[in-house]
């Protein structure tokens, strides 16, 4: 595959993904199985991930994170991809690459004195509290609101589809505050702490794919959240959001990335090996004119990715090339997913085969963060 690191990369990058691309041969990829039945990370993978610094890449270091840039989360996005696992890479970048920079972004020192250092060392699991039923890529048709009462608000209201729902210790959730107003403005976001009267988790979800990842619904009912957690400006909850998407984009692609490597890299070994026709399927012009279209395709999506974390790093915005990748990248995952399934042939199918957990783990990525149709409007606009 394509090799950007020694164009892009610093010396520390390179030591980071080494380092995480043998933590997660050597630990996850093993025991990852046993999660796909269970359903759900164990709490231990999260401190263990945390004592090697892989949890805090957007936290300071004064709160006991790393402090990597965009190309580290690229590095990072990558080589949870790389493991096949898509829920394993769903709840883990939910936590380290998602919701924490939201604290960082707009927290106080007191929250931030309170929450990060947990948070980067692996010891509490965060979730991010946005979907709900009434409205997914739409954010502004939010329907949870937040009332002041004293010292706390008041939250009621429902979420869905929330990566660690079940595991997670706390919430980073937003809520509609001022009823009156419009478009984006009104909502507020909440550190919100999980337990506690009011508050209940639905039964976990049974999805089809990213097995290792637990989801489920939220509900708050006269749930009270002390006023010193809320994150930022009282009604500007929404626009913060928006601060983080270039680098939610930037991750749900780079692993994209990770996985179509890592599904190219088996399928072309099984088709060098692969005997049909008294050849092999690689000797068939047919199979290696597609996989090299893949490898093309790929190596063009991953330039991107890498121009635009290099773009970011220097303080420009990246709107239009993340939009444009998450329009494409995840679109592209399920195309060559399905091709690779098609080349093993039946085997390809069988429950249990990397290949098939890639397959069914692909879907995903073009539904969160924005769905693609959402990401070609935003792209028409910036055009």
């Amino acid at each position: 595959m394509l090799n950007l690191d020694d164009t892009y990369l610093s010396d520390e990058h390179r030591q980071f993904r080494e380092q995480l691309n043998r933590f997660i041969a050597r630990e996850v990829v093993p025991r990852a199985p046993e999660w796909e039945t269970e359903g759900l990370l164990p709490r231990e993978l999260y401190r263990q991930m945390g004592e090697l610094g892989f949890l805090g890449l957007a936290i300071p270091a004064e709160f006991g994170g790393t402090e990597l840039d965009a190309r580290g989360t690229v590095v990072f996005g990558e080589e949870i991809g790389r493991s096949s696992f898509g829920g394993f890479a769903a709840s883990i970048s939910d936590h380290a690459d998602m919701a924490a920079p939201v604290i960082v972004r707009a927290g106080t020192a007191a929250q931030k004195h309170r929450y990060l250092p947990g948070i980067a060392s692996g010891q509490r699991v965060l979730g991010f509290a946005v979907t709900e039923p009434s409205g997914g890529s739409d954010l502004t048709r939010m329907k949870t609101t937040a009332v002041r009462q004293g010292d706390h608000w008041i939250l009621n209201g429902q979420k869905t589809f929330i990566t660690n729902a079940l595991s997670a210790d706390i919430f980073i959730t937003i809520a509609r505050t001022d009823s009156q107003a419009k478009g984006g403005n009104g909502f507020t976001i909440f550190i919100v702490e999980k337990g506690g009267k009011g508050f209940t988790t639905g039964k976990k979800f049974d999805k089809t794919g990213w097995c290792t990842s637990d989801m489920s619904e939220l509900f708050f009912e006269d749930f009270a959240v002390p006023a010193e957690n809320m994150l930022g400006e009282e009604g500007k909850g929404f626009y913060l959001l928006m601060q983080g998407l270039e680098r939610e984009r930037m991750s749900m692609c780079a692993q994209c990335v990770g996985m179509m490597e890592r599904a190219l890299t088996i399928t072309l070994e099984y088709a060098k090996s692969r005997a049909a026709y008294g050849r092999t399927l690689w000797d068939l012009q047919a199979i290696r004119h597609e996989l090299a279209t893949y490898a093309s395709e790929l190596s063009a999506s991953k330039l991107l990715l890498y121009h635009s974390a290099a773009k970011k790093d220097r303080g420009e915005s990246v709107r239009l090339e993340t939009s444009m990748m998450k329009a494409q990248i995840p679109q592209m995952l399920k195309r060559m997913a399905d091709a690779c399934v098609q080349i093993y042939g039946a085997s390809g199918y069988m429950r249990g085969t990397e290949i098939e957990r890639i397959f069914r783990d692909a879907r995903p990525y073009s539904l969160g963060g924005g769905a693609a149709a959402v990401m070609l409007d935003e792209v028409a606009k910036l055009l």
